[in-house]
């Protein structure tokens, strides 16, 4: 059976970390206002877009909550909401808006900005029942003043990956609160990022016991067995994760993963499809997976399609030539037809 030269996962873990940005609770109110671009550059012919984030009902979100922003598949800023409200400054154009809070479900909303005016967005999100470990909820640990200071700093440092200065901060805020699950998991993070995988488990498995449901940390959790190749570990965690929060596209990849490995050919072919379809252009590590796990389970028209589509709209991608040269494989093989 043809098959795909395998993708090399543990750099595409790297690429997902970096796509996926940091957002862990309580960082909300730490950038109300994020500027894509140099921000020492005046407005000029920008767009400023005040986003907000509200209930079905109408009621503004006041848990914790991000707003990333997507242009062409690509991540182009992000910022935490404060009551419920965040600004950008964009270049006219197409964007993606991708919007969580803690609690609830997260949603995307398409925008066209055709001229360089202020404008408003909302964004409704529904209550996620599931969600039981959220900012609010009676028992949920509150991070002492200088621990949150520490935290803070930590969490700025992993934005401008500054790795070691992120750990520096985080071994503070842990010295102070060593049981405090947000700590844990951006320890967690951290960890992932530095490729000390032991160490991401270890942090990451304390936090999961603390916080059972919390998907953010089932997800690295679940990243952190796939990078030592524990597949076996790795699926049950993944699965809670994707049952708890079913629009969470990483954890679909991550598990795609963890399947594909295990040659659970059909599951990583459902779960990357999901990851593609959730992730709405922009997770292209996904669509790669995609193609590799249709081509594993025989379907090789459906394979080229997907690489097809993955050239037009990622060209300069890091993968774009592993495509190609996949996609001219299978031309060459004549599993599917010359387009």
């Amino acid at each position: 059976m043809f098959k795909f030269r395998r993708l090399n996962f543990r750099q595409s873990s790297q690429r997902m970390l970096l796509l996926l940005g940091v957002y862990v609770l309580g960082q909300a109110g730490a950038h109300s206002q994020a500027r894509v671009g140099d921000e020492g550059t005046l407005r000029g012919n920008r767009a400023e877009i005040s986003v907000t984030l509200r209930e079905r009902g109408g009621n503004v979100i006041s848990a914790p909550g991000t707003v990333k922003v997507y242009r062409n598949g690509a991540l182009v800023g992000q910022a935490g909401t404060s009551q419920g409200h965040v600004s950008f400054i964009l270049d006219t154009g197409d964007y993606t808006l991708a919007a969580e809070a803690t609690g609830y479900k997260g949603a995307q909303k398409e925008i066209s900005l055709t001229v360089a005016v202020s404008g408003v967005e909302e964004i409704f999100l529904t209550r996620d029942a599931a969600a039981n470990e959220s900012v609010g909820v009676p028992g949920k640990p509150v991070l002492a003043p200088k621990a949150k200071e520490s935290f803070d700093k930590a969490l700025k440092a992993l934005n401008d990956n500054k790795l070691d200065q992120a750990e520096k901060y985080l071994d503070e805020a842990a010295r102070l609160a060593p049981s405090h699950p947000d700590v844990l998991y951006l320890q967690g993070v951290v960890y992932l990022k530095k490729n000390s995988f032991a160490k991401a488990q270890s942090a990451l498995e304390t936090a999961a016991q603390l916080e059972p449901n919390n998907a953010r940390t089932l997800s690295a959790l679940g990243m952190a067995f796939v990078d030592q190749n524990k597949y076996d570990q790795a699926i049950p965690v993944l699965e809670h994760s994707v049952q708890v929060d079913a629009n969470a596209w990483d954890a679909h990849w991550t598990l795609a993963k963890a399947y594909y490995h295990q040659q659970n050919y059909e599951g990583a072919l459902k779960e990357s499809q999901e990851a593609v379809n959730r992730s709405r252009g922009a997770a292209p590590d996904a669509e790669l997976l995609l193609a590799q796990a249709l081509t594993a389970a025989g379907k090789y028209e459906e394979a080229g399609q997907t690489l097809r589509t993955f050239l037009n709209n990622h060209p300069k991608d890091p993968g774009a030539e592993k495509a190609r040269r996949w996609l001219d494989r299978l031309m060459t093989d004549g599993k599917i037809n010359q387009k």
